[in-house]
């Protein structure tokens, strides 16, 4: 498992790790259908297979994490949409004691996520988990999702941390993956990151560095 000593910063993904995931499953696929079908004047199926094929278009793209880019594509306000269900947005199992136990080693805390601005700011004025972060980190400041070596090129510029004492904690295989061959030497995935899913998160690496964990509290200091 993890040796705290040897860790000073601490990434943390937001959607899936620090997040319930069930609130953007439950957007993508039931919500946005539902109001797509409402304002397309379309049958629901029709509009979730459009969407469907939509994501599998842009998935791992900055394209699919963009909410301007979605709101063009529907011809709707994403963002005023996921407003309507921001009662649902809540944080995961000890995510919250796990961010005040890093705080009091004096942890150096980052959220560095693929979030649109927009969704984030909604997910941090329901949550407040900023309130524990050093730095908010979104993917679209630098123009590449985490899934590019760009991003962390850019990322790690801008913060000189240390990818040999860097803990990375994200839900994402393929995202961890890109984290791995920039450099960082600590990597955990979250396999429960949807709450009403049954099913950990079953795919497969070829890094043996990553630690598979369902919630923080396999890892807390």
């Amino acid at each position: 498992m993890l040796d705290w000593r040897t860790i000073e910063t601490v990434l943390l993904d937001m959607d899936g790790t620090l997040l319930d995931l069930h609130f953007d499953s439950y957007f993508w696929f039931e919500h946005l259908p539902m109001r797509y079908a409402q304002a397309h004047n379309v049958s629901e199926d029709k509009a979730r297979f459009f969407l469907s094929e939509k994501i599998k278009e842009y998935e791992g793209t900055l394209q699919w994490y963009c909410l301007d880019h979605w709101s063009e594509l529907v011809e709707m306000d994403l963002g005023a949409l996921k407003a309507e269900i921001q009662h649902k947005i809540q944080t995961r199992p000890y995510a919250e004691e796990f961010l005040k136990k890093l705080k009091m080693l004096g942890k150096k805390l980052i959220l560095a996520t693929n979030a649109h601005p927009t969704g984030l700011e909604i997910k941090l004025n329901v949550t407040r988990i900023d309130r524990w972060l050093d730095i908010v980190i979104s993917s679209h400041q630098f123009k590449s999702p985490k899934e590019d070596q760009s991003f962390w090129q850019q990322f790690h510029q801008q913060e000189q941390f240390d990818p040999s004492t860097t803990l990375f904690i994200d839900d994402s295989v393929s995202v961890l993956e890109s984290a791995e061959r920039f450099g960082i030497q600590h990597l955990v995935q979250i396999t429960l990151p949807d709450s009403q899913q049954n099913d950990v998160n079953k795919t497969s690496t070829k890094s043996n560095s990553i630690i598979a964990i369902k919630h923080f509290d396999e890892i807390m200091p």
